[in-house]
């Protein structure tokens, strides 16, 4: 699974992309479309899927029995990762250079993306004789850098470290002074593409973002590790998506198979296709009550039936950081599924969740491993909680644990992308 993993990873540098590419493998195994303007009235059996925002994606497996008597059974995860992205009118010029104004998405490393080969790629928004058309892209090469400063320039770095202004210090250079406008190249690289036959004139808006060129890859010296960018939170969002294709194939279960990947964790999720919004549960709303034509107060049993299980990347120990770990939750990369577990719900994970997560990975020979912050620390938190409080759904937190998370590129464990996906299977199986 490593290999299609990289494959994945590298095909979504943006949600969106993510989204497309989530789509084309769901679109492969037999789930079809739905529309959220339509009326839904699913029997058994029906595979489908609901996009919205370009960025967030639902599927779902109904099953053999009405949601309001066997419940659903649901994955969770999220399409964005930490980044920069183009303002809306990012074209800056100084000192002979073409730069492009950027602002930080989510919690990023900035000093990870300095001295990188960056492109840029998300969707824009024309204005066609069709219509207002929406088209992703992809520059897929290198186009952008972010220069460090020379050390004879700013000696003091050995003893004061790199303090790094978003503003003045993170402005990608992409060419020098003659270099045409984003909107210029933006419809050049559209045409060249076959996308589209815009003019920059014609372009209304845009969603782009930088990310690093180099392929994801395998290192280390017998290939324990993945080093890829956005391992955080794709590599789950893989996990879910291929876990539910595996279980489609299989025996139909009594429940209703569900997958959710949002956009927007990183900031909050605080939007219309956020696990803040209303996504999950329109959805799950609509299954249960067209069921068969429906039955009576069917969310409101189905929730007290159904579980989830919300998958993000985990911290593992940091072998030259350990300090920074609780004692007695070290996680190893390598090592398997991580539950996380937070006194102050920034997890939802409680005994009986966690309880049931563990039984799944001894059902499939798999230990799992804990992790929990310093009390002196501040913790961090997933769509687990957020998702939880809407649907009234028992929910655990999970993920495999990696190394650099929100670095421009991280480190996880080869090892580890397996299992997940075993116990995820093992979760959509049943009983």
């Amino acid at each position: 699974m490593v290999p299609d993993l990289l494959t994945f990873i590298d095909r979504s540098p943006t949600p969106y992309h993510a989204v497309a590419e989530g789509v084309a493998r769901l679109s492969a195994a037999g789930f079809e479309p739905v529309s959220e303007s339509e009326l839904w009235d699913f029997g058994p059996g029906k595979c489908g899927y609901v996009v919205r925002g370009d960025g967030s994606l639902a599927a779902f497996q109904v099953g053999m029995n009405s949601p309001a008597r066997a419940g659903f059974r649901i994955l969770g995860a999220h399409t964005d990762s930490p980044n920069l992205r183009l303002k809306p009118d990012p074209d800056v010029s100084a000192h002979g250079y073409r730069q492009m104004a950027v602002e930080p998405y989510g919690g990023v490393l900035l000093h990870t993306w300095l001295d990188r080969d960056l492109s840029l790629a998300g969707r824009v928004v024309a204005q066609t004789a069709d219509g207002i058309q929406t088209f992703l892209i992809d520059f897929a090469r290198p186009l952008l850098r972010i220069p460090n400063l020379a050390i004879h320039l700013f000696r003091e770095i050995r003893e004061k470290g790199v303090k790094l202004d978003p503003q003045k210090h993170m402005v990608p250079v992409v060419g020098l002074e003659e270099t045409p406008p984003i909107r210029d190249l933006l419809a050049t690289e559209l045409r060249a593409q076959g996308i589209a036959k815009v003019s920059p004139k014609q372009l209304l808006s845009f969603d782009l973002m930088l990310y690093d060129t180099q392929p994801s890859g395998v290192i280390g010296s017998r290939g324990e590790f993945i080093s890829a960018p956005r391992l955080d939170n794709l590599a789950s969002s893989h996990a879910v998506l291929a876990s539910l294709i595996r279980a489609q194939t299989q025996a139909p279960a009594p429940f209703t198979r569900v997958v959710v990947l949002y956009d927007h964790e990183e900031v909050g999720s605080r939007s219309a296709q956020g696990a803040a919004g209303t996504f999950l549960i329109d959805m799950l709303e609509r299954i249960a009550s067209g069921y068969k034509g429906g039955e009576p107060q069917a969310m409101a049993r189905a929730a007290s039936q159904s579980e989830m299980i919300s998958v993000d990347m985990a911290h593992a120990v940091h072998p030259n950081y350990a300090d920074r770990h609780e004692s007695g939750h070290h996680p190893i990369v390598g090592r398997g599924p991580v539950i996380k577990v937070n006194a102050n719900q920034s997890y939802a994970t409680d005994a009986e969740t966690a309880g049931a997560f563990s039984a799944l990975c001894r059902s499939q020979n798999v230990e799992p491993q804990h992790f929990v912050t310093r009390s002196d620390l501040a913790c961090g938190s997933t769509i687990g909680p957020i998702t939880a409080a809407q649907t009234g759904i028992r929910t655990v937190d999970v993920g495999n644990p990696m190394l650099a998370m929100h670095s421009c590129r991280e480190m996880a464990g080869s090892e580890d992308v397996a299992p997940m996906i075993d116990v995820l299977t093992a979760f959509f199986a049943g009983p």
